[in-house]
């Protein structure tokens, strides 16, 4: 009898994952809020069906998690401790690629006591990231040397033949989700000494990084690196360093925005009407509505009238007297609209993800610098490489643990050989490999 399988979540990323546990013989189920979008994964295979479900329907996912032996969450971020729990209780096993949340380390107890495993952060980043510095830790600490730096860079992007837009981006996972996380603080050691940045400042700090066999790209700070010290066990690093890739100009242009207040998820507003640039003007600059916003913003971010952010500003539709495309919502959801509008990925079009490690190890006889670099593109009309690189990393924990190859209880990441050394194994198999460079 084939193993059941539950997939709670349809978007962008889910096909890949449904077509490999498809095509390994399970028994799916996609339940998703949105009942279309289950229906079209699954309806190449015989063996995968598709139900409405909603978070809020404790009856039902309790029904789920009861008849199935493993539940992926692909959910928000803030919905997966929910489930975590019902797993806990009716003993089923769970996978989600997001970050280990604060609430969800707290799990850990009580899921060894069930002889459950919660596997998170088993995508690309968090996740490949974690799987291939790890074995470059443990590669190092077994010729007997120790990582004195280790700077770690990853971005979806679109493919140069995509790149045809102003922001040199498109959203290759939800927009929203992409705009939230331009709000985050970020922590990291360079050289000994912590830096600390406000999510308002997030954009001002970056810099430029040459990455091997493909191009310079900008990097900023990505959450808080410290927590990765004790987690991968490089206590006494001099520089520990995540950052997030994208491609020049991004960082000037979003933290204009942010200046500005299009980050703003708090102040909702309900029944909107009228234009975008009314909508900037009263309610985000508290400005009469038939004001110059163009010279308004200028003023206020210190820019030439002439500058590229405004020409990218009007690009993207913030001074146009077109009808508001939201009737509730706060400045973020503007920015959502528009940018959902403009910066989506057409048909044919391929996205890219670029994955950089550098590495710093010291030996008794000499100080060693490593890379360790991931260029993947997307199929052209088929699956991105973001829903590869995110939904197929946790597909094979997924067969690994129904397998019985991961035995382990308990709330985890992919960060010892018994998870890390197959999965990047069944990875290559896939094309998804990263070129290691010792120097």
């Amino acid at each position: 009898m084939s193993k059941k399988v539950t997939i709670f979540g349809a978007g962008l990323v889910v096909k890949p994952m449904v077509d490999y546990l498809s095509e390994k013989g399970y028994e799916l189920t996609v339940a998703s809020r949105t009942l279309s979008k289950a229906e079209e994964l699954v309806s190449s295979h015989s063996n995968a069906n598709a139900k409405q479900f909603l978070i809020d329907d404790e009856d039902t996912l309790i029904e789920f998690v009861k008849n199935s032996d493993l539940i992926v969450s692909l959910l928000p971020a803030s919905m997966h401790v929910k489930v975590a729990k019902k797993c806990i209780e009716y003993k089923t096993n769970m996978v989600t690629t997001s970050y280990i949340s604060p609430e969800m380390k707290k799990l850990d107890v009580l899921a060894k006591e069930a002889g459950v495993i919660i596997l998170n952060e088993i995508g690309v980043d968090p996740g490949i990231d974690h799987m291939s510095a790890m074995k470059i830790f443990d590669e190092v600490r077994g010729k007997g040397g120790e990582i004195t730096s280790f700077m770690s860079y990853c971005g979806g992007l679109p493919a140069p033949r995509a790149n045809k837009n102003p922001y040199g981006y498109k959203f290759s996972w939800a927009p929203k989700g992409v705009l939230l996380a331009a709000r985050n603080d970020a922590k990291y050691l360079k050289d000994g000494k912590i830096v600390e940045v406000d999510g308002k400042d997030l954009f001002s700090h970056y810099w430029l990084v040459d990455v091997d066999g493909f191009e310079t790209l900008e990097a900023y700070p990505n959450r808080d690196s410290l927590r990765y010290i004790d987690i991968y066990g490089l206590q006494g690093i001099k520089t520990m360093y995540r950052g997030t890739f994208r491609n020049i100009s991004h960082c000037d242009t979003w933290l204009s925005l942010s200046k500005l207040g299009f980050f703003n998820n708090d102040d909702v507003y309900e029944n909107l009407s009228g234009t975008v640039r009314e909508f900037i003007l009263e309610k985000m600059l508290n400005e009469p509505k038939d004001a110059d916003l163009r010279s308004i913003i200028a003023k206020k971010l210190g820019l030439y009238k002439s500058s590229l952010i405004l020409k990218k500003f009007k690009w993207l539709g913030l001074f146009d007297d077109s009808p508001l495309p939201i009737k509730k919502g706060a400045p973020i959801d503007l920015l959502t609209a528009l940018m959902q509008d403009r910066l989506s990925y057409k048909k044919n079009e391929r996205d890219l993800l670029v994955m950089h490690h550098q590495f710093e190890a010291k030996f008794k006889d000499k100080t060693q610098k490593i890379t360790s670099t991931l260029i993947d593109y997307g199929i052209p009309d088929g699956d991105s490489s973001m829903a590869r690189t995110v939904s197929l990393p946790a597909a094979i924990g997924v067969r690994m643990i129904l397998e019985g190859k991961i035995q382990l209880t308990g709330v985890h990441m992919p960060i010892i050989p018994e998870i890390y050394e197959p999965v990047l194994t069944e990875l290559e198999n896939l094309d998804i490999k990263l070129e290691e460079k010792y120097y």
